[in-house]
């Protein structure tokens, strides 16, 4: 068999071997897709714990055979897993290491999407915070900011001293700038919420809290986290008793619709049973 005939039968095989692969990690990613949508079928919350953590076990293959030249299905694909690391960690597992090792994986995903970005990678080089507030990938920028935040609740001198806190709401403020609407006003709500419970002299401002956390409500009142946000955060530290538990009995009054539910079952549900929580004792 001569040369030329040996090299076209094994770039007929690798071509064959790409294309297998190919096709499995569609399936990978498909089965992951499904498993994940929370509209996939009735809402179980219980449930859902097993489908999530499955869905990150099948993106986690999925991504681990995808071209390095995919780079829109891999950013993708980081992203979704920053953000169900997120949820598996805030939604099921408790305060300890499990939770924290949950966010960690999640802003470590995050992160490995920004950097297909050459743009992000080349000002990361001179500065990471200036990376962070030029990024174009709303959801990296956004998931980074939002599991580092968590995660730096585990590790407060890092962020005090290590300038993490001053990384969050950068993140938040360019995802803000890139798409206010994202995930039902992600940006305004967690940068409310962040500007509500800092200090101060650290930053924190419970005026422009107020003002985000209410044009959350307003661009998507089927959010009902928005409003639980609201409560805690703002109205009742300021000592808005009235107006504190109005918004929660508004919010479980709103639960009951399963149209409302059905919009963002995941979130709902915690919003729901936070706003049950903390209406205990309001009349």
């Amino acid at each position: 068999m001569t040369r030329k005939v040996v090299s076209v039968w094994v770039a007929i095989v690798l071509l064959f071997s790409c294309l297998v692969l190919a096709d499995e990690c569609d399936a990978l990613l498909a089965q992951a897709d499904a498993l994940y949508d929370t509209s996939n079928g009735a809402f179980d919350f219980v449930a859902y714990e097993g489908r999530l953590r499955e869905s990150i076990g099948l993106y986690e293959q999925g991504l681990a055979l995808l071209p390095e030249t995919a780079l829109q299905t891999r950013s993708a694909t980081l992203n979704r897993l920053a953000r169900a690391y997120f949820e598996l960690a805030n939604a099921y597992i408790p305060a300890g290491p499990d939770q924290e090792a949950g966010y960690v994986a999640g802003k470590d995903h995050a992160l490995v999407s920004l950097r297909l970005d050459p743009d992000f990678v080349a000002r990361e080089a001179t500065s990471f915070r200036g990376a962070l507030a030029n990024a174009n990938d709303v959801e990296g920028v956004f998931w980074y900011g939002t599991n580092f935040g968590c995660y730096l609740n585990y590790h407060q001198l890092e962020a005090i001293l290590g300038g993490g806190m001053r990384d969050v709401p950068v993140c938040y403020e360019r995802a803000m700038a890139l798409d206010e609407t994202f995930l039902a006003g992600a940006p305004l709500r967690s940068l409310g919420c962040y500007l509500a419970q800092v200090p101060q002299f650290l930053g924190g401002d419970l005026v422009r809290a107020r003002e985000l956390l209410t044009r959350a409500i307003a661009m998507a009142p089927e959010f009902l986290q928005n409003a639980t946000d609201l409560s805690e955060w703002v109205l009742k530290p300021t000592g808005e008793t009235a107006a504190f538990c109005s918004t929660l009995h508004d919010v479980i009054a709103r639960a009951a619709d399963p149209a409302v539910m059905g919009a963002w079952p995941l979130y709902n549900e915690l919003a729901l049973r936070r706003a049950v929580t903390m209406s205990n004792g309001c009349p």
